[in-house]
């Protein structure tokens, strides 16, 4: 789904944004991007949405290899990726649905479709009776939620967040969290860049941590955690199983051992000289 090998990222004035980052995202995963201001999180969402090259090393998302792909594929590849920037980019002269029901606009959809699709949206987010407001009439957590429902207007394969938590309370915070995390549920891809510490403990999910541009951890969270306990699982089942075959042979062969008995054999031998002496 989304692959970055040996990438970095060199500006103008000779600082590397990002040093020879190198991590895949599978479909399905929902991720933390941690680090502190400035250690390359926002680079990173730049170059997966094609607003910026690498200097070195390529990248890949959705089987688009982006050093590669032609100028007017760009918007199609940005329809795959819904971005909910850290500064939220909603314009205040227009409502809350008019916000959410503008990407399609652009794309060309009548307006009767868009503003049922836009409503559709606003519902799952939970801010559908806030449409005809404007954005400076909404709470902060409101607000992000508009923003989180205009990136997933167009059905995206992959969600950024861009410290979606930043300024807000902690029960606010974790409300939004939790609907990114029902958005991954239904199949979305999400990658979530946060300073919130407390937030990445409670949810147990994969994360890779930057420092300066360079990638120092990535913890694989609850999936790896899913998958280590099935294979866990697996192994204790196969042993069973053999436990059991070796039980059965063993007992197989102890029934062949016994199956001529001591009383049995000297029968037969009876019986021999018996037919021997019959012949003389």
């Amino acid at each position: 789904m989304i692959s970055l090998e040996n990438v970095s990222k060199k500006f103008g004035t000779g600082v590397f944004g990002l040093s020879d980052i190198t991590f895949t995202i599978e479909k399905g995963e929902f991720v933390f991007l941690v680090g502190p201001t400035g250690s390359g999180k926002t680079t990173i969402f730049k170059l997966l949405i094609r607003d910026s090259l690498p200097s070195t090393g390529t990248i890949v998302v959705s089987g688009w290899d982006l050093l590669k792909l032609p100028g007017n594929k760009v918007p199609e590849l940005r329809k795959k990726i819904g971005v909910v920037f850290q500064d939220l980019k909603l314009l205040n002269d227009r409502t809350i649905l008019e916000n959410t029901m503008l990407p399609l606009e652009v794309s060309g959809m009548k307006a009767k479709e868009a503003v049922s699709r836009a409503e559709e949206i606003l519902k799952s987010v939970g801010i559908l009776e806030h449409k005809d407001k404007f954005p400076v009439q909404l709470s902060g957590g409101e607000v992000q939620r508009a923003a989180i429902a205009r990136a997933l207007i167009m059905s995206p394969e992959i969600l950024l967040a861009d410290e979606p938590t930043g300024n807000l309370d902690d029960e606010t915070a974790f409300g939004i969290v939790k609907l990114l995390s029902d958005i991954n549920e239904l199949g979305t891809t999400v990658l979530m860049a946060t300073h919130n510490k407390e937030i990445v403990k409670k949810l147990n999910k994969r994360v890779i941590e930057l420092n300066k541009g360079n990638l120092v951890n990535d913890k694989g969270g609850a999936k790896k955690e899913h998958r280590q306990e099935k294979e866990h699982e697996y192994k204790e089942e196969k042993t069973e199983e053999e436990v059991e075959k070796v039980e059965e042979v063993k007992e197989e062969k102890k029934e062949e051992k016994h199956e001529v008995k001591p009383s049995e054999k000297k029968d037969v031998k009876l019986s021999t000289d018996d037919f021997e002496e019959a012949l003389k």
